[in-house]
């Protein structure tokens, strides 16, 4: 299944946006597109992560689970994406789902981590940790390189 996502701009980064390259060379439009999409990949990859993890401190529903996810990821996913996400996690037996009525006067659709939800969003934050900061020591020669 495809999932949309949307990273919020940065200073001037993200998807569309051109910004300076080494040097301050300016990135041509098929370099920016080519980093565009390697950066949306590496965030479609992440959002099952992020959604469980989301989900940590307690129960919530659809739309503050966006919330949180663009607050807290600068990650913006569309409704009509995170619902399917949602329906397919829970049939992984990662969340469990409740009908509970809200003082805006219609029923929410509240999503909690299971046990197993809560084992598995342990093990894939163990798994992020260990792969980013391997990453980020690879990086260190290429950030240095870029700042003198």
């Amino acid at each position: 299944m495809l999932y949309e996502v949307i990273w919020t701009k940065r200073a001037g980064a993200g998807p569309g946006s051109f910004s300076n390259g080494i040097d301050g060379h300016l990135m041509s439009k098929v370099e920016r597109i080519a980093a565009d999409r390697w950066e949306i990949q590496l965030r479609k990859g992440t959002l099952d992560l992020a959604v469980l993890a989301s989900l940590w401190p307690g129960p919530a529903y659809g739309l503050e689970i966006l919330r949180t996810l663009e607050r807290g990821a600068s990650l913006v996913v569309p409704e009509g994406t995170i619902y399917p996400l949602l329906n397919r996690l829970k049939g992984e037996g990662l969340l469990r789902s409740e009908w509970k009525e809200s003082d805006a006067g219609h029923p929410r659709k509240y999503y909690a981590l299971t046990r197993s939800g809560r084992l598995r969003v342990q093990e894939m934050g163990r798994i992020w940790a260990l792969f980013s900061a391997s990453l980020n020591e690879l990086l260190t020669p290429v950030g240095a390189d870029s700042e003198g």
